[in-house]
């Protein structure tokens, strides 16, 4: 796990720990959430358990919750890493339903970027979403990428197989 802290405006990117397990919960297991995302949507905060275990021990990858300064609630969570196939940097964001539209994707999704163009040398970057949600696609081009394609969406399962759009861009 990295120890990275970012700190924007309205928010503080920090690394996620097993004790968010029920603040996670509350996003992860919204099916008008889980429908844009690859993971099914969860049952029980032990599943959230078992994932916020498991990124704890990644090296590649990192992973943030993201706390609303304003009330130090954890309102979302995202991450950012290198791909070595690609010599692109990945990122992806999710948050809770209420805080949809606010511009807190965009705000944390730029505070990534620029953390791994300044700290960690990425130049090139790259970020889908499912078709159907447009507005994620608006912070992948406000972050500096731009539509390159459509490719398939495909939960972890296998299940609910969906067009994506593909975005990349090299700042």
């Amino acid at each position: 796990m990295h120890n990275v802290v970012i700190e924007t405006e309205r928010l503080i990117l920090r690394p996620l720990t097993v004790a968010d397990a029920n603040e996670v919960f509350q996003w992860v297991s919204d099916e008008r959430v889980s429908r844009y995302m690859v993971y099914n949507t969860y049952e029980t905060v032990e599943q959230v358990i078992q994932w916020l275990r498991y990124i704890e021990t990644e090296t590649e990858e990192y992973h943030f919750g993201y706390v609303r300064k304003s009330d130090g609630k954890l309102i979302g969570s995202g991450s950012i890493g290198p791909d070595r196939k690609q010599s692109f940097w990945g990122f992806g964001y999710n948050f809770r339903y209420d805080c949809w539209g606010q511009g807190y994707a965009t705000e944390a999704a730029k505070a990534m970027v620029k953390y791994a163009y300044n700290t960690l040398g990425a130049r090139k970057f790259a970020s889908s979403h499912v078709e159907p949600n447009k507005a994620s696609g608006r912070v992948m081009e406000k972050c500096g990428l731009h539509f390159v394609g459509y490719g398939e969406f495909q939960k972890l399962d296998g299940s609910c197989k969906m067009r994506s759009m593909e975005y990349e861009g090299e700042l």
